[in-house]
């Protein structure tokens, strides 16, 4: 049972992601956001590795990606930064990102790697539920690393029933198809996807992502969830002057 896991069985709803590109603003602040973010409540943590085409992200999180890349910041460098993490870091750390730079850096030892610093869970967008599935799940099941599937509104039941049984950890609803630093728009539709999510009765909580920048949206996405995941608000934060000092009261805005 790694951190995750332990967060989920104490508590079961409400509970706030924040999402961050590692490098940005600037290189060596990685591991500060992330012991800021824990003591200003945030229960677990999504740490964004930076990579040249990040397709399914917003001008916020693309811009926060380029700087970082501009800055220095590699899955090498990275995994130096949170060499130390665990000493000050107490809470879930997952790492997302792209594949092609996890292929480049060779899957397994990402895995071993991630694994040794303390990393619980890997989200990549990008990686095909087979390939997870036939080539790659022993590296993540050997080192204790949760893989994180993406729902979408388009996902048909046969696959998130599998996506539920290939997972253990949680499962990441994204509020709609488009890309990220959009806000929540509850159509209809939406609701109806989120119900219909819900009435599946899945053995893996659910945490809804995409367009979460605000109390009232946080709010309305724990209705239909164990909780929700803040990106691009919290990248915009980053970009502004003295944000250390702001993390605190974003949190609190967040969380109400």
């Amino acid at each position: 049972m790694n951190r995750l896991n332990q967060l989920f069985a104490k508590k079961k709803e409400n509970l706030l992601s924040i999402y961050f590109t590692a490098g940005y603003p600037t290189l060596n602040t990685t591991v500060d956001v992330a012991e800021a973010l824990e003591k200003a409540g945030a229960d677990f943590l999504e740490i964004g590795f930076p990579y040249s085409d990040p397709v399914a992200d917003g001008p916020t999180i693309q811009h926060s990606s380029e700087q970082a890349l501009e800055n220095g910041m590699t899955l090498t460098v990275l995994f130096e930064q949170l060499k130390n993490l665990r000493q000050c870091v107490s809470v879930p750390i997952l790492l997302m990102g792209y594949v092609n730079p996890i292929v480049q850096y060779g899957i397994e030892r990402f895995c071993k790697d991630a694994a040794a610093v303390g990393v619980d869970g890997v989200i990549v967008p990008d990686l095909p539920m087979y390939e997870y599935e036939m080539l790659y799940s022993n590296y993540f099941e050997d080192n204790n690393l949760s893989n994180i599937f993406l729902v979408t509104p388009q996902t048909s039941e046969e696959r998130i029933r599998k996506i539920d049984e290939l997972s253990n950890s949680f499962i990441y609803l994204l509020s709609s198809s488009s890309i990220t630093g959009g806000s929540l728009k509850l159509t209809d539709s939406i609701e109806s996807y989120y119900n219909r999510v819900k009435a599946m009765e899945l053995k893996n909580p659910a945490i809804i992502g995409f367009g979460i920048s605000d109390n009232a949206s946080f709010s309305k996405a724990c209705q239909y969830a164990n909780g929700a995941i803040v990106g691009s608000a919290f990248v915009k934060l980053l970009g502004t002057e003295g944000y250390m000092e702001k993390i605190p009261g974003f949190i609190q805005g967040i969380k109400g």
